[in-house]
Order: C-alpha cells, then sequence, then structure tokens
C-alpha cells in the first residue's frame, strides 16, 4: 500500500491519511479551512470542556463550529468525570453533527491534568475504560449512534510509569474506534523526543487485537520528511500535524507531493501571506475584528518565518490591532 492512502474510522472513510491534530488556541475553523484547502483529510477541533458544555458555556460552542468547507471533521471533548462526559458527547451531536468524538487523554498542562482529565486518564487506565464506555454508550443513543468515538493518548505519565499499553487496551475495550499516540510522557510535556518505537509497538499490539481500528501517530512532525519517516519507521494508518502546521497549513500538499511524487516545490512568500488574510478574514468573520486581530499576532508570526525582512515584520505585527494594519504591513507582499 501507498504510503499516502485512504483511512477509515468505523464506518468515516476519509480520503487520506494526514490530519491536522487538535492544537489549543490555535485550531479553529479558520485555521482548519486553510489546512483543508492545502490538503488536510481530516481535522479536529480544539479540546473542548465537558464541564462547560454541560454547564451551557457559550464560548464552548464557538469551538465546535463546523468550517465552511469541512465535510468530515472531530470534535475533541475533555473531562476527568464519565457522567459528565457522556452528557457533553450528547451534547457535541446535538450542535454539530460532526463525524467523530475524540476523547483527549493526553493534554499535559497541569489545570487539565488536576481535574482527572488530559495525561491524569493515560496514567489511569480504569477511569479511562469507564469515560471511553460512557460516551460510547451516550452516542450509541443518541440520533447519531454510528459516530465512532475515539481516544488520543500519551506514552505515561514519566519515564518509570509508561502506561500506554494499558491505557490503549482500556480504550478499545470502551470501544474506541481508533487509537492517536503522542509518545512523550506527561513529564516531557513538549520538550525533549517522542520515542516512535512505542507507536511502532502500538501498532503491533492494536492490529494483533481489532485489525479494523487505525492508530495515528502525532509528534515530531516538523516537515514533510518526517511525515514520511513516521509513516515507514512504525507503520501508523496515519499521521496528525500539530505544532509543525502552524504557520505552514501548506505542509499538508507538500507531504501529499512528497509522499506520491517523491519530491515538493516550497510554497511562494507571497502565498504564505495571502493564506493567513484569508484565515483573518474569516477568524473576523468567526468573532469579531478586535479578537482576530490579536489572535492573528502569534499566526502572522509563524507565516513570517523564512520570508526576507521577516524579523522587521514580526517587530511590527506584534502591535497590530487592526486588518487594515496588517495589510499596510504586509503591502509589499499583496
Amino acid at each position: 500500500m501507498s504510503l499516502f492512502h485512504p483511512v477509515e474510522i468505523g464506518n468515516v472513510k476519509l480520503s487520506g491519511n494526514l490530519f491536522l491534530a487538535p492544537v489549543a488556541g490555535y485550531s479553529d475553523a479558520a485555521f482548519r479551512s486553510v489546512c483543508i484547502e492545502n490538503g488536510a483529510a481530516f481535522t479536529y477541533t480544539e479540546m473542548v470542556s465537558a464541564e462547560a458544555l454541560v454547564r451551557n458555556n457559550l464560548k464552548t460552542e464557538v469551538l465546535m463550529q463546523r468550517g465552511y468547507n469541512e465535510k468530515v471533521y472531530a470534535v475533541q471533548i475533555f473531562g476527568g468525570q464519565e457522567d459528565v462526559m457522556a452528557e457533553a458527547a450528547k451534547i457535541v451531536l446535538q450542535k454539530t453533527n460532526c463525524e467523530v468524538i475524540d476523547i483527549n487523554c493526553g493534554c499535559p498542562v497541569p489545570k487539565i491534568v488536576k481535574t482527572g482529565a488530559g495525561s491524569a486518564l493515560t496514567r489511569d487506565p480504569d477511569r479511562l475504560y469507564k469515560i471511553v464506555k460512557a460516551v460510547t454508550k451516550a452516542v450509541g443513543e443518541s440520533e447519531n449512534p454510528e459516530v465512532p468515538v475515539t481516544v488520543k493518548i500519551r506514552s505515561g505519565w514519566e519515564q518509570k510509569m509508561m502506561t500506554w499499553k494499558e491505557a490503549a487496551l482500556a480504550a478499545l475495550e470502551g470501544g474506541a474506534k481508533a487509537i492517536t499516540i503522542h509518545p512523550r510522557t506527561k513529564a516531557q510535556g513538549y520538550e525533549g523526543h517522542s520515542d516512535w518505537s512505542i507507536m511502532k509497538n502500538l501498532v503491533d499490539l492494536v492490529g494483533s487485537i481489532d485489525k479494523k481500528v487505525p492508530v495515528f501517530g502525532s509528534g515530531d512532525l516538523f516537515k514533510p520528511e518526517d511525515a514520511k519517516k513516521m509513516l515507514e519507521q512504525t507503520g501508523v494508518d496515519g499521521v496528525m500535524f500539530a505544532r509543525g502546521a502552524m504557520g505552514n497549513p501548506f505542509i499538508f500538499k507538500d507531504t501529499v507531493s512528497l509522499l506520491t511524487k517523491g519530491s515538493f516545490e516550497p510554497v511562494p512568500a507571497e502565498e504564505r501571506i495571502k493564506t493567513g488574510f484569508r484565515e483573518l478574514e474569516r477568524l473576523v468573520n468567526e468573532t469579531s475584528e478586535k479578537h482576530a486581530c490579536l489572535e492573528m499576532r502569534k499566526r502572522f508570526a509563524a507565516y513570517s518565518k523564512g520570508i526576507q525582512n521577516g524579523a522587521e515584520l514580526r517587530a511590527r505585527i506584534v502591535h497590530a490591532a487592526t486588518v487594515q494594519e496588517y495589510k499596510d504591513i504586509f503591502a509589499a507582499f499583496l
């Protein structure tokens, strides 16, 4: 089989195996839409609090909005209590009609972990199982019973407590239709290197139990060559770009080109900046000009990396507060 190929998650058929990961504060509908335009076959919302959903927090609903060009997408939820997670899953289906619900069992951020969510679940396979089972049951009893529930885990809590195997088995037993692994520990956060050998072992483990359940890989994917290497070395069914896609949604089409043709052409600076403006325009429409312009400071800083006079541009970007100011800064590219 070619390294680039379609994937199935339960009854959901995806055209390719290059995905945008759920990235807190980044993967909103505006950013997801430009990733899709550039070849992402599947996208995930940033993680959504189950507690906030159940409490009817309106800000949370914005996080779940489908992008205008998203034919298939996943809403990722997080929480540490099975009843709250089950109720949140029902609300997600009522409000979004998303194709997949993903459960975050990997976030290492302390404020998430201390609630029993995120990486705390990789450390506690019993609770992970109960949550996956409760969410799967809630989905099964909804009006969209075929929506697959998937799980994202880490390799463990720390080097002395590597629980990826127990977490994966718990997820499978609970009814997960796909497992993504970021093979760093909670203690590592985003430092050091991810251990791809764990990913390969997970592929073997899941394959020995249920060949219909795909395994996806995340971690240290910063260029197309990294994705090719991960697919070759680990046998994962798909790869999930996170930090590597920030300011570079072109990584998807570059990777498709590398996997299918053996090479790719870097995107010109003008196209990079114009893509940033499409993202800005959509973000303005989804939120407000003030919010969008503040949010796009970090994103335009990323888009401008590697282009001529980038440092000078970034010195101005950090003060931009209106769409017009961004147009003035990037006038030479527009």
